[in-house]
C-alpha cells in the first residue's frame, strides 16, 4: 500500500522536545484503558463507517485496524509532526490502504459536501479551535455523511468537574494540549450536529478524563 504525507501551515510548525517525547510514549500511556474496554469501543465505533472516510487527529494509528470493508478510501489527518511520523509508520504496515496528511481539524482539504464519514476519537479535547472544527467537519461532510466520536468529556459530577478545571492546566501541560474539562457534546449540539450519544467511563485512566461521551452525530437535512 501507499502513503503519502501533505503538509499544512498548523503541521508545518515544530514539534517542542515534549511533543515529540509524547508522540512516542502515547501507546503505552493508553495501553491499560485500550485493554479495558477501549480498544472494543473503537472496534464498535469504526466498524459504523463507509464511503470516503477522514479520521481528524489520527495520532499513532490505534484505530487502523478497525475499519471495515465499507470504507472506499481512509484518510488520516495528524497535524502533530511526532505522532504522523509513528502514524505513517502503522499505516505502511496496515493491510489496507490509507493516505497520510498534515491537516488540522480547523483547515481540512476537502470540498463541500464530500467525506461520508468522520472519525474522531480523544481528538476534541485537544484541537485549539473546537468549534472552528465543528464547522469544518459539518462543511465536509455529505448530506447523509456522519461524524463517529469518543471523546472525554466535562464531567457531570459537580466534584470531578471543580478537579477537571483544577488540573487542567497541569494535564494539558502533560498531554500535548489535551483539555480535560472541554464541554463537547454541549459544543457540538450548538454546532447544529443531531446526536446519538452514549455515556461510559474510561477504565484505566486518571479519574480526570474517565467520562466518556461515543456515539454518532450528523447534521439534520
Amino acid at each position: 500500500m501507499t502513503t503519502t504525507t501533505a503538509s499544512t501551515s498548523t503541521a508545518a510548525a515544530r514539534p517542542t522536545l515534549w511533543a515529540r517525547a509524547f508522540a512516542s510514549i502515547y501507546d503505552p500511556i493508553l495501553w491499560l484503558g485500550e485493554r479495558r474496554g477501549q480498544r472494543a469501543r473503537r472496534r464498535d465505533l469504526i466498524g459504523q463507517a463507509r464511503g470516503l472516510t477522514v479520521e481528524i487527529g489520527a495520532g499513532t494509528g490505534l484505530n487502523l485496524t478497525h475499519y471495515p470493508a465499507s470504507v472506499a478510501e481512509l484518510v488520516l489527518a495528524e497535524p502533530d509532526a511526532g505522532m504522523r511520523r509513528h502514524l505513517e509508520r502503522r499505516a505502511q504496515d496496515a493491510t489496507r490502504p490509507a493516505s497520510v496528511i498534515g491537516a488540522s481539524a480547523e483547515e481540512l482539504p476537502f470540498a463541500d459536501a464530500s467525506v461520508d464519514t468522520v472519525v474522531s476519537t480523544l481528538v476534541l479535547c485537544t484541537v485549539d479551535e473546537p468549534r472552528v472544527a465543528l464547522r469544518e467537519i459539518a462543511r465536509v461532510l455529505a448530506p447523509d455523511g456522519q461524524l463517529l466520536f469518543i471523546e472525554h468529556v466535562r464531567a457531570s459530577s459537580q466534584l470531578r468537574a471543580r478537579w477537571q478545571d483544577r488540573l487542567e492546566a497541569p494535564w494539558r501541560a502533560f498531554a500535548s494540549g489535551c483539555r480535560c474539562n472541554r464541554p463537547t457534546l454541549t459544543l457540538m449540539a450548538e454546532g447544529g450536529f443531531e446526536l446519538d450519544v452514549s455515556e461510559a467511563a474510561w477504565r484505566g485512566m486518571p479519574s480526570i478524563v474517565k467520562p466518556l461521551a461515543y456515539g454518532r452525530a450528523s447534521i439534520p437535512g
